[in-house]
């Protein structure tokens, strides 16, 4: 990223977004009281999110179901309408400063292309939906440990289904974070944008019909890994490695993630969370050894994500990130976003920064500042904010959140002691390499080992 680009992303805002997002806020203000109470105040906050969507083709339905709710009839049909909206008006958000950061890059984006048609995911999609059904009757000022605890019925049920379990794990974050909080009443400040995004996303996810991500096709090619980001929670760990395809046909070289995942309990935290993940060995080794990796037929969705089988990678040659960044991100072709990715926090594009200088929590390039997104450092890596601090060259993700651009590093090049560093998101995914490190993970014992012989003795008996 240059500063001439730098500028221009961060050159005024996208008309319009300051007022849809009022509008999100305020259906978030209605789901937070729930919608058992809906007052004359809050009616008229649905009926403007129902206007603003008036000439399009969700509209009719939007106006339909806000008259019904706010009437006192809140059924399932209704709750679907308002969560599309809901989408809906963060999905024009999330075009608008794509948009804008494609053009300040000059980012080549592929259009996107439905998938065909594929079977529809059967399964107790109604159990989950009925529990959301309550979270938004009751809203989140109402939620207690009662209410909680009624999700465990369905995420159990929507775990015995393979195809459900993207809408299982993300209902079962949810409660978590719900039980955590409760009673929520007692709470100073609601997070209603985060719960009222895990909510819409749930209830759209266990409509029937709904097909999931699958396969759109499959690649052939060489994989050059450009960095990790780690998403840790409470009850799941994903990490989402984002690289450059070049493909064995010739075409052009393409921007792809490839991501796996494993359940997780939150005593297990810090460099041991790579351990949950080792049945992905090729691809823990490319990242801790910054090699390529071979595909063959991997099957890719339609929004540019890997479907990672380790059986259909093979390791290759090593592969240095910085020199990917710097001689294939110019000319590698962006993935389109699938029509439920379309939110504003899931823009995350790598990019590479160089010649910066850092000011406390930002980065400054030619006179223009960008914030850097520390919090997002995985402590399961050797990155630190001191190394970014000290940095002169960073990957890194360009992401748009609370209104602002902000850089989320993956990867830096660093002066300590007058010595060249370099430090990678992934370097410890076969273990840790600092002494230190080292010797504080054997005091500590080997959680993923006791868990694991603990719950091979459950399932014994």
């Amino acid at each position: 990223m240059l500063g001439v680009q730098l500028a221009a992303l961060l050159d005024g805002a996208a008309p319009g977004v300051a007022e849809t997002l009022d509008l999100v806020d305020g259906f978030d203000d209605v789901l937070a009281h729930g919608l058992a109470r809906v007052d004359e105040e809050q009616a008229g906050r649905l009926a403007a999110m129902a206007g603003a969507l008036r000439d399009t083709p969700l509209g009719p339905a939007v106006a339909e179901a806000v008259e019904k709710i706010t009437a006192g009839s809140i059924g399932d049909a209704e709750l679907a309408v308002l969560a599309g909206a809901r989408t809906t008006l963060l999905g024009a958000v999330h075009d608008a400063e794509l948009g804008r950061f494609d053009a300040a890059l000059g980012r080549t984006r592929a259009p996107w292309e439905p998938p065909s048609a594929a079977s529809p995911v059967d399964g107790p999609l109604g159990a989950g939906r009925s529990w959301l059904q309550e979270l938004a009757i009751t809203g989140w000022r109402g939620v207690d440990h009662d209410l909680v605890s009624s999700a465990d019925q369905a995420v159990s049920a929507l775990l015995g289904e393979p195809r459900l379990r993207g809408p299982a794990v993300l209902l079962d974050g949810l409660a978590a974070e719900l039980r955590a909080s409760c009673p929520v009443a007692t709470m100073d400040r609601v997070p209603a944008r985060r719960w009222a995004d895990l909510w819409a996303r749930a209830l759209l996810l266990l409509q029937p019909g709904t097909s999931g991500a699958r396969a759109a096709g499959a690649v052939s090619g060489r994989l050059l890994p450009l960095g990790v980001d780690v998403h840790e929670h409470g009850t799941a760990l994903q990490i989402q490695v984002h690289g450059v395809l070049e493909p064995t046909d010739g075409s052009s070289a393409r921007l792809v993630r490839a991501s796996v995942a494993a359940a997780k309990v939150d005593t297990i935290v810090g460099p041991a969370l790579w351990r949950l993940l080792d049945a992905h060995l090729v691809l823990l080794k490319a990242l801790a050894e910054h090699r390529s990796v071979d595909l063959a037929e991997l099957p890719v969705t339609a929004g540019g994500d890997l479907i990672w089988r380790d059986a259909q990678a093979t390791l290759g040659e090593p592969a240095d990130p910085f020199a990917t960044a710097r001689l294939r991100l110019t000319d590698a072709l962006a993935p389109a976003a699938p029509p439920l990715e379309r939110h504003p926090v899931r823009i995350a594009e790598p990019v590479l920064v160089e010649g910066y200088t850092i000011d406390g929590d930002a980065l400054t390039l030619d006179g223009h500042a960008l914030a850097l997104d520390l919090e997002r450092l995985p402590d399961c890596g050797p990155l630190t904010p001191e190394l970014v601090a000290a940095s002169s060259a960073c990957i890194g993700l360009v992401r748009w959140e609370a209104g602002r651009w902000t850089l989320q590093p993956l990867a830096v090049q660093a002066t300590v002691k007058r010595k060249p560093v370099e430090a990678h998101g992934g370097d410890w995914a076969l273990g840790p390499t600092d002494p230190k490190v080292v010797k504080a993970e054997a005091r500590a014992g080997d959680a993923v080992a006791v868990l694991r012989e603990r719950a091979g003795r459950l399932l014994r008996r």
